[in-house]
């Protein structure tokens, strides 16, 4: 539906004002006149009106007096201005002062109409162009990362809280969680949004490769040098550099991480001189750094400086509550790209999302759902339109099993929490007799279910 347009008329002759009402009123627009500056003043600071058509010459406060107040307020409307015979130079004027348009008296009726319909015109231009900077805003910063979870209300709020600074931050968490789209959130809501942000995984170049591409190199410096070639350091000056998988950088590599971040200078590869950059780090990792540190795997030096501030990205299973957030925001996605019209899931097919164990987090819930988007025969994504993973059956010990994960550290927690989970639901809640199945003490019960945030 078309927005409504507001009009204010501006005019000390009254057989102006009443001919104006009635033929822009005409139109379907609405109109409100006035006699004279200052009360046309009072209007704009009473109502916001999309336009304005305005005499050069009135009594108390003229035309080029109204702009000057219009734009000192940071009133926001389009002036078209009216000038007599005679008055074109005030016209002139008004039109460096701020006016849209301007038409001259006497008009006909078809001159007023078009000049009211370009500026119309123009006025639906900028709000379609308002609406879309709004969609690509929505897209940037927390937009694209999805929940309402504790967990990540959390992870938001440390966000936004360490975006303004230039401190280095460490991203961790399972593979699949969204590391890169919070560091891209980091970068967006900082004072460094329009530089530019450059992401670079530390395990996917060979190492041979890796100093080059991080910090440049000049002709000649090694057989293939052929040119000059900049670093990502420097393509990433004034912005940020995100660090993928940091915990895959070479221990050579690191002790010239750890020089740059000390005295925010890099230097190509074979070159004598090193140049001042402007660089935020933002680092990501998967593993335990720590224990890389104590395995003499990662320089500790480096590992303090990259952890300044560390925001820990939950996995899936401990956020079940951003599921069905997170369908609708995949749905849509996969809506817009693929042109389908997909509404939603069965209730089957959430319960067996919300059953799974998500070894893959995130990540594999998009998959999962664009593939559920496009083999769906129906509106919705049935449980049969779902991966063969998801529907292997409902124990939660073979969904923990089925997945790549092999860590011991990881699987050892979700093994705990399914068997508390199991003693729970089999004394009916009593804790004290639960403990004893587990054959662990009470304490350390109620903090296993404290911290693996059970549900009772």
């Amino acid at each position: 539906m078309e927005a409504e347009i507001d009009i204010l008329v501006i005019d000390d002759e009254e057989s102006i004002r009443h001919m104006l009402e009635m033929l822009l009123g005409a139109e379907g627009w609405r109109v409100v006149a006035v006699a004279d500056g200052e009360e046309g003043l009072k209007q704009l600071l009473a109502h916001h009106y999309d336009l304005v058509l305005c005499d050069v010459r009135m009594p108390k406060k003229d035309g080029l007096e109204l702009l000057e107040e219009i734009d000192r307020r940071g009133i926001d409307t389009t002036v078209v201005v009216m000038s007599a015979f005679g008055s074109r130079e005030l016209a002139i004027k008004a039109l460096k002062a701020g006016a849209y348009d301007y038409i001259d008296k006497p008009f006909q009726k078809d001159e007023i109409l078009l000049t009211v319909v370009k500026a119309v015109e123009r006025l639906r231009l900028r709000r379609e162009n308002e609406a879309l900077r709004r969609q690509v805003d929505e897209k940037k910063g927390l937009g694209r990362l999805v929940g309402q979870s504790q967990p990540m209300k959390e992870v938001f709020s440390l966000i936004e809280k360490v975006a303004h600074f230039k401190s280095t931050v460490l991203l961790t968490g399972e593979s699949g969680t969204g590391k890169e789209l919070a560091a891209r959130a980091i970068h967006e809501l900082s004072p460094r949004a329009d530089e530019p942000f450059i992401p670079i995984n530390c395990g996917a170049i060979p190492a041979n490769l890796l100093e080059s591409e991080l910090f440049g190199h000049i002709k000649g410096a090694f057989t293939d040098a052929s040119s000059d070639k900049e670093g990502l350091f420097m393509a990433a000056d004034g912005g940020t550099l995100f660090l993928d998988e940091i915990a895959e950088l070479p221990l050579e590599l690191q002790i010239k991480l750890l020089r740059v971040l000390q005295e925010n200078e890099v230097r190509r590869v074979g070159e004598s001189t090193a140049r001042s950059v402007d660089v935020r780090i933002i680092a990501a990792t998967l593993h335990d750094l720590e224990e890389r540190v104590d395995n003499g795997a990662f320089r500790r030096d480096l590992f303090y400086r990259l952890h300044v501030i560390n925001i820990d990205l939950p996995p899936l299973r401990e956020r079940l509550d951003d599921i069905p957030l997170l369908v609708d925001h995949f749905i849509d996605i996969q809506n817009e790209r693929l042109g389908t019209d997909i509404e939603g899931l069965t209730p089957e097919a959430m319960d067996t999302l919300l059953e799974y164990g998500w070894p893959g987090n995130v990540r594999e819930l998009h998959n999962c759902i664009e593939r559920g988007v496009v083999i769906t025969s129906g509106t919705k994504i049935d449980h049969d339109d779902l991966p063969a993973a998801l529907r292997r059956g409902d124990d939660p010990l073979e969904r923990l099993f089925s997945g790549d994960e092999l860590s011991i550290k990881k699987l050892s927690a979700q093994l705990e929490k399914i068997l508390i989970t199991r003693a729970l639901e089999k004394t009916e809640g009593n804790r004290t007799h639960a403990a004893e199945l587990l054959e662990i003490s009470h304490r350390a019960l109620l903090y296993k279910i404290k911290d693996y945030n059970i549900d009772l």
